[in-house]
């Protein structure tokens, strides 16, 4: 996970975010995926409501979101995927708990009567690049 923010803010000064730093911030959101997974693992990580930034979801893709967020619109929660995309006067910065760097994991799998050799392909490249000890054929 990490926190897209406009380069000016106080928080990109630093090398990693923590999720109790947000707790003054607003954070904005896609209501698209994984806007949802992402607000659940922020109020996972703080519990109470009084702890919470103030969340805003919005119905744009998270392109937009990063352009709110260049405006001083408030700051935004991505995965890694989402850090690839530059855009001018923002930083990301990985969020981090006590135990170390925030992941948001997902899960595929592969049903035996699909035959769809296409999915077999994904499947393999994703358990390459992204192994796990949970795997079970």
């Amino acid at each position: 996970m990490f926190a897209v923010l406009p380069a000016e803010h106080s928080l990109a000064a630093r090398e990693a975010v923590y999720w109790t730093d947000l707790r003054d911030e607003t954070i904005i959101l896609s209501q698209y995926d994984p806007g949802q997974e992402i607000e659940d693992l922020l109020v996972s990580k703080l519990v109470s409501p009084v702890e919470r930034p103030k969340i805003e979801r919005h119905d744009v893709s998270r392109g937009v979101v990063k352009s709110l967020v260049t405006m001083k619109a408030g700051i935004s929660l991505v995965l890694e995927s989402d850090i690839g995309a530059n855009f001018s006067g923002l930083v990301y910065r990985e969020i981090r708990d006590g135990t170390g760097p925030s992941m948001l994991s997902y899960a595929a799998y592969w049903q035996n009567d699909n035959e769809n050799p296409a999915l077999e392909t994904f499947l393999k490249l994703l358990s390459e690049r992204y192994p796990s000890r949970h795997l079970a054929t």
